[in-house]
């Protein structure tokens, strides 16, 4: 059973929750400048649904227009809501489109689908918040899959806006199953009051769940910043090394692995020639290059200057020399300018496997050091490989 309430009540809870969430999501986008576009959406989209709950009640609801205005007023806020999710996800949010549909429903509910009491009123108006909630609910499961989040716990953190959109065609559907039964959101009906507690439950979750989201976006941001190089975007030193320490305990029980050291050829040369900023240009070259030539299981790190290292997991000396043959011929092939002049890129490729006779990675790192090493005496854009120490 529910509590006991009257819409009213309800109806003002929901208007001072959505002008308290308002609020904060405003201070948020001024102080914290975490997302700041989001945040001022989300910012409108609470006012704007407070100030729709208010001005149906404040007005009484005395002619059509005032049911124009509180309807618009809805609108807009889901309108805000669907944009705000690619926004969170720093995507291009649709704005012409969403602005587009949205203007164009407000338009067709106060000119052709007659008094706010009409099912075709209602199928509209909710059906239309209800698919920008399901566009939205859509744009956060993607968005949470690009962040590696497997796709039943994506499909969880998506849910509440799901329901969301659900809970707004409940409206038409209980109109459509009961024609003129349906009660005016302020009559004290069982639909209604469970209508406006689901409500109010919602709006508190999709706050937080947003919030959630913003804060989950931070510290993936923190820990991408702790894990990778400013310049290239490959992993730095610190995370190749906890990673290749990961996969050599797992070679202790009998999974092996390989490591490619490379370093790109005449790096000095070029930034003599074409300056430093065309050796950073080479070097973001340089990974992009090599990136499709890698499994989702292995990792591209750069140790420094321009020097690199790939991590082959479950590879044995020969698969990994096929790999790195594969990228030496990619990288030379590829058409590398700088303000009109034209430098080819190569580099040279050191390769070596675990063992079981390696007492830690840094053994395993120092063989591939010999063979690139070996690889930049016989002239360059070579691939040398040392096979495996016998085990003592």
């Amino acid at each position: 059973m529910l509590p006991a309430a009257d819409p009213v009540s309800l109806i003002a809870a929901l208007v001072v929750l959505f002008g308290i969430a308002a609020v904060v999501w405003l201070m948020i986008a001024a102080g914290l400048r975490e997302s700041p576009g989001a945040c001022a959406c989300l910012s409108g989209a609470n006012a704007a649904l407070g100030a729709s709950f208010l001005l149906h009640e404040a007005l009484g609801l005395v002619s059509p227009q005032h049911y124009w205005w509180s309807d618009l007023l809805s609108l807009i806020a889901f309108a805000l809501i669907r944009l705000a999710v690619p926004v969170v996800g720093e995507r291009p949010a649709p704005w012409r489109s969403v602005g587009g549909a949205t203007i164009a429903v407000g338009i067709v509910v106060a000119r052709f689908t007659g008094g706010p009491d009409t099912l075709g009123h209602k199928l509209l108006i909710y059906g239309a918040m209800a698919a920008l909630a399901v566009l939205a609910a859509v744009d956060a499961w993607r968005l949470l899959r690009a962040r590696g989040l497997a796709p039943r716990a994506a499909l969880t953190l998506a849910a509440p806006l799901m329901a969301v959109g659900l809970l707004l065609l409940a409206r038409p559907v209980e109109a459509l199953l009961a024609p003129g039964r349906t009660a005016d959101i302020d009559v004290a009906s069982d639909f209604n009051i469970a209508w406006l507690w689901a409500s109010l439950v919602l709006a508190l979750l999709i706050n937080g769940w947003i919030a959630f989201l913003l804060l989950m976006k931070l510290v993936l941001e923190i820990r991408r910043l702790t894990e990778r190089d400013p310049l290239t975007d490959a992993l730095n030193r610190r995370a190749l090394s906890e990673a290749v320490d990961a996969e050599h305990s797992r070679q202790m029980r009998g999974h092996g692995y390989a490591l490619v050291l490379l370093d790109m050829d005449r790096f000095k040369q070029l930034n003599d020639t074409l300056g430093h900023a065309a050796g950073d240009a080479a070097l973001k070259a340089l990974v992009r290059v090599l990136r499709p030539c890698l499994r989702e299981v292995d990792r591209l790190a750069r140790l420094g200057g321009e020097e690199f290292c790939v991590l082959l997991p479950h590879t044995g000396i020969a698969g990994a020399a096929l790999v790195a043959e594969r990228m030496r011929a990619l990288l030379a092939g590829h058409a590398f300018a700088w303000e009109g002049q034209a430098w080819t890129l190569t580099a040279s490729f050191g390769i070596a496997e675990s063992s079981a006779a390696d007492v830690s990675a840094a053994e395993v790192l120092r063989r591939a050091d010999q063979a690139l090493y070996r690889a930049k005496a016989q002239g360059r854009n070579v691939v040398q490989a040392v096979e495996q120490e016998p085990a003592r």
